[in-house]
C-alpha cells in the first residue's frame, strides 16, 4: 500500500501543479494562447481528481472529521473548476477553429473560465494545505 501511495500521491501533485499553473498563467495573460492548453488541462485535472479520489479514500476513509471537510470543500472547488474548464474550453476552441465568432471574445470566454478555475483552484491548495493543521 505504501507504494500505491506514493505513486497516487507524486501524480496528484505533479497534474495539480500542472492544471493550477497552467490556469493562473493563463488567467493573468488574458487567456492568450489558451486554446493550445484546454486539453493538456483537461488532462490534468481529471488525473488530479481522479487521483485525489483515490488518496481521498486510502488515508481517509476511516472517518469525516475536519480535515476531511476542509479537503472536501477544496475537492468540490476542483470539481467546479474542471466543469467550468471543461464547458467553456472545448467549445471555444471549436468555435475558433470553425471561424465562428470573433477570436477575441472566443479567448477572452476562456480567460474569464481560467480566472474562475485559477481563484477556485487557489482555494483547493489552500484547503490542502491547511487539512493536516486543522
Amino acid at each position: 500500500m505504501q507504494t500505491a501511495l506514493v505513486i497516487a500521491l507524486s501524480l496528484h501533485v505533479l497534474s495539480s501543479v500542472f492544471w493550477a499553473g497552467s490556469s493562473f498563467a493563463l488567467a493573468r495573460i488574458g487567456g492568450v494562447a489558451g486554446e493550445q492548453l484546454v486539453f493538456p488541462q483537461l488532462g490534468a485535472a481529471t488525473i488530479a481528481i481522479l487521483t485525489g479520489g483515490y488518496l481521498g479514500h486510502l488515508v481517509h476513509s476511516h472517518s469525516f472529521g475536519t480535515t476531511e471537510q476542509v479537503l472536501a470543500v477544496g475537492a468540490v472547488c476542483a470539481l467546479i473548476a474542471a466543469a467550468i474548464q471543461a464547458v467553456i474550453g472545448p467549445r471555444a476552441l471549436a468555435a475558433l477553429r470553425r471561424g465562428t465568432g470573433k477570436p477575441e471574445d472566443l479567448r477572452a470566454r476562456i480567460a474569464a473560465a481560467q480566472r474562475a478555475a485559477a481563484g477556485l483552484l487557489g482555494m483547493a491548495a489552500l484547503c490542502m494545505g491547511a487539512a493536516r493543521y486543522i
